[in-house]
C-alpha cells in the first residue's frame, strides 16, 4: 500500500493552519540563526498572571490530576456562567456551558454536531484561517461575504441579507476580528438581527476570543446581548488564551442551546474527552481572580498599535486602518504588487509579498490570501516595541527597493 493511500480522502477538504505554518517557519529560521522579526504568531507575549500560576500549581497539589467531567468540571462551568452573567449580560445554565481544548475546538464540535453536507455556512472575509476549513471537513460550504477597509471590513446588512439562501445553517461572526482588529458595535450587531429574524432557521457562531483586547471606551456588546431574542440561537464562543495570555493552557468554552451543547459533549467523549484537568483548574482561577493586570497590558498593545500605525501608513505602497481591538493590523499592499525586487523577482500577489519580506529582510508575516481577502498582510503586535521598530524599518526599507 502507498502511503498516501492510507490516508482519508476528506483530508483533502482541509489544509494546515496558514498562520500556524507562517510562525513555524520564523521559529526555525530563527532556531537555525537567521535575525527573524516573527510578526506571524498569535498569542499575546505578556507572561500568565502569577496567581493562575498558583492556581494551578495548588489544583496539582491537592490532587486535581485525574479525569473530570467530559465537558470541564461543574466549578469551571459554574464560573463561566457567572462570567457571561456579569460580563456580557448573557444567563446561562450550567446545562448550557461546554468547555474544550480551547476556543478551536469548541468551534469543531460545534460544526460537526450541527452540519449537514451541502449546509451553508456565511464567513465575513476576512475571517480566521480555520473556519473554511472546519466547516468543508463536515461537509459543509464555506459562503464567503467580502468585505473592505472601506466599510470598516464589517459584514453590512444588506450583504449578509443576499448571501442568505434555504442552506444557510450559521452566520460566523468574529468580534474584534482575526485578522483586521474591527469590531462591531451593538447597533451594528442590531441590524444584523433584524436580518436574521426573517430566518429562524439560521444560527449564529460568534466568537468573542479577543473581548478584552479593545481601543476605545465604549461597552462590549455581545451578538446574544444585542438580540435577546435570538439568544436560543446564539452560541457565545470565548476562552481564556488571549485575554490572560494562557494559549498553552487550551481552555475554551462556549455557552449556547442545550441539545448542541448536549450534543458537544457526546462528541467530546469520543474525540478528546475531557479538556486537562489542570487547565481547568487555572481557568477557573483566572475567571475567579479579576483582571488587575489587565490595563497595563492593554496600554502596552496600544502603543505598539499606534506606532506600527503611524509608521507603516508612512511607507509609500502600504495602507494600514487602525484596528479598534485584537493585536493585528491588516496591511493593504495593493501598491507594490507588480514590482520587482533587487533580486530580480516580480512580486504578483500576496504571498510573494510576504515571502520577500521574510527571505529578503527577515520579517514573519502572513498573507492576506489566508483570510480571503488580498492584496494585504497580516502582522501581530504582541511581541516587543524593540522588535516592532526594527520590524518596522525593514518592511519600509524593502518597499523603497521594489522597482
Amino acid at each position: 500500500m502507498k502511503a498516501t493511500e492510507m490516508l482519508a480522502k476528506r483530508l483533502e477538504l482541509i489544509k494546515p493552519s496558514p498562520s500556524v505554518t507562517a510562525m513555524s517557519r520564523a521559529n526555525e529560521l530563527i532556531a537555525a540563526g537567521h535575525d527573524i522579526c516573527n510578526l506571524a504568531g498569535g498569542e499575546p507575549d505578556f507572561e500568565t498572571p502569577v496567581h493562575i500560576i498558583d492556581g494551578a500549581s495548588e489544583a496539582m497539589r491537592s490532587g486535581a490530576t485525574k479525569y473530570t467531567s467530559v465537558d470541564g468540571t461543574k466549578a469551571l462551568k459554574e464560573a463561566i456562567v457567572e462570567k457571561f452573567r456579569r460580563e456580557n449580560g448573557l444567563h446561562y445554565e450550567t446545562s448550557q456551558i461546554s468547555v474544550g481544548a480551547g476556543a478551536k475546538q469548541i468551534i469543531f464540535n460545534a460544526v460537526t454536531c450541527s452540519v449537514n453536507d451541502g449546509d451553508e455556512a456565511i464567513i465575513p472575509a476576512p475571517y480566521w484561517v480555520s473556519y473554511p476549513d472546519i466547516v468543508r471537513f463536515n461537509g459543509g460550504l464555506p459562503v464567503f461575504v467580502t468585505t473592505s477597509a472601506a466599510q470598516d471590513f464589517k459584514i453590512t446588512p444588506d450583504q449578509l441579507r443576499e448571501a442568505l439562501t434555504p442552506r444557510t445553517k450559521w452566520l460566523f461572526l468574529n468580534s474584534p476580528n482575526n485578522p483586521t482588529g474591527s469590531t462591531y458595535t451593538s447597533s451594528e450587531l442590531a441590524a444584523l438581527g433584524r436580518v436574521l429574524r426573517e430566518h429562524p432557521d439560521v444560527q449564529v457562531l460568534t466568537d468573542d476570543i479577543y473581548e478584552h483586547i479593545r481601543y476605545d471606551d465604549s461597552n462590549y456588546t455581545s451578538f446574544a446581548a444585542a438580540n435577546p431574542d435570538l439568544f436560543d440561537r446564539t452560541l457565545t464562543i470565548n476562552g481564556v488564551s488571549k485575554a490572560y495570555s494562557m494559549t498553552g493552557f487550551r481552555i475554551g468554552y462556549a455557552g449556547g442551546p442545550q441539545p448542541l451543547i448536549k450534543a458537544m459533549a457526546m462528541l467530546q467523549s469520543q474525540n478528546s474527552g475531557n479538556p486537562a484537568s489542570v487547565s481547568q483548574a487555572a481557568a477557573l482561577t483566572a475567571l475567579k481572580g479579576g483582571m488587575d493586570f489587565f490595563p497595563a497590558w492593554l496600554a502596552k498593545y496600544r502603543q505598539r498599535r499606534d506606532y506600527v500605525v503611524s509608521h507603516l501608513n508612512a511607507v509609500q505602497g502600504l495602507s494600514c486602518p487602525t484596528p479598534q481591538g485584537a493585536f493585528y493590523v491588516y496591511v493593504g499592499c495593493e501598491e507594490i504588487i507588480g514590482k520587482t525586487s533587487p533580486s530580480g523577482v516580480r512580486i504578483s500577489n500576496d504571498t510573494d509579498v510576504v515571502m520577500y519580506l521574510l527571505n529578503d529582510y527577515g520579517v514573519a508575516t502572513v498573507q492576506g490570501a489566508a483570510y480571503g481577502v488580498s492584496p494585504a498582510f497580516r502582522i501581530s503586535f504582541a511581541t516587543s516595541l524593540t522588535t516592532l521598530e526594527k520590524a518596522c524599518a525593514r518592511i519600509a526599507a524593502a518597499c523603497a527597493a521594489l522597482r
